[in-house]
C-alpha cells in the first residue's frame, strides 16, 4: 500500500470563518494535516511555534492584510510556501505577492482543482510527493520511454504526433512533471497503445 513520503502540513489564515472550516475539510479530505486560524497575528504565533509547508493566506482582513502579514511571515521562514486568496485581485497585490516569492495567486471564488494543482505544484517542488505518485509519475514515463524507444521514435517525432512541446515529453519521461489525461491520450494514440498499457507497470 502506497502511504506518503512525508504529511503535508497546512495553516489556513483567513478572517472567514466559513471559508476556513471550507478548506479544512477539503485539505483534511487530501491527507494534510492542517491548522487554520481568523486570526492574522495568531497565525504569525503558530508559524513561529510550529513547522508547517504551506500557508493558505487570504488578502482582505481586517486586523492585518494579507500584503502586511507576507513580509512578516518571509522574516520568520523564507522557504515556507504560501499560496494567496483574494476575492480583489490587483495587479499591485499580485506585483507584491510575487516579490514575496508567492507560490501561488487564486482569485475567490477559486475552484477546488485550481486549489489542488496548485498544492500538487508546490508538493512537487519541495519534495513532498505522495509516494504513490512518485512511484506513478517513473511508472508512467519509463513507460511513455519504452514504447517510444521500441517503435524507434524520437521525443521531435512524439511532438509532432501529439502537439505537445518536446521539453514537456522530456519531463514527463524522467518523472519531473505529470502529464495531464488529455496528454496521456494523445500519447497512447501516437504510440499506437491502449492509454490503460501507460499504466501497466504501476
Amino acid at each position: 500500500m502506497s502511504v506518503c513520503m512525508t504529511q503535508l502540513r497546512v495553516l489556513v489564515i483567513d478572517d472567514d470563518q466559513d471559508t476556513c472550516q471550507s478548506l479544512v475539510a477539503f485539505l483534511s479530505q487530501e491527507g494534510y494535516h492542517v491548522r487554520a486560524t481568523t486570526n492574522p497575528q495568531q497565525g504569525l504565533d503558530l508559524i513561529r511555534q510550529e513547522d508547517y509547508h504551506l500557508v493558505v493566506l487570504d488578502l482582505v482582513m481586517p486586523q492585518m492584510s494579507g500584503l502586511d502579514l507576507l513580509p512578516r511571515i518571509r522574516s520568520i521562514d523564507s522557504d515556507l510556501a504560501i499560496i494567496i486568496l483574494t476575492g480583489y485581485p490587483t495587479v499591485d497585490s499580485a506585483t507584491t505577492s510575487i516579490s514575496h516569492e508567492v507560490s501561488a495567486y487564486l482569485r475567490k471564488p477559486f475552484s477546488i482543482d485550481e486549489l489542488r494543482e496548485a498544492i500538487g505544484r508546490i508538493a512537487r517542488r519541495k519534495g513532498l510527493l505522495w509516494r504513490g505518485e512518485e512511484e506513478l509519475l517513473h511508472a508512467v514515463g519509463s513507460r511513455i520511454r519504452e514504447l517510444r524507444k521500441k517503435k524507434g521514435l524520437t521525443l521531435k517525432q512524439i511532438a509532432r504526433r501529439t502537439n505537445l512541446s518536446i521539453s514537456l515529453l522530456s519531463q514527463v519521461e524522467r518523472a519531473e512533471s505529470a502529464a495531464s489525461v488529455t496528454s496521456l491520450y494523445k500519447l497512447a494514440a501516437a504510440l499506437d497503445v491502449k492509454m490503460t498499457d501507460l499504466l501497466a507497470d504501476f
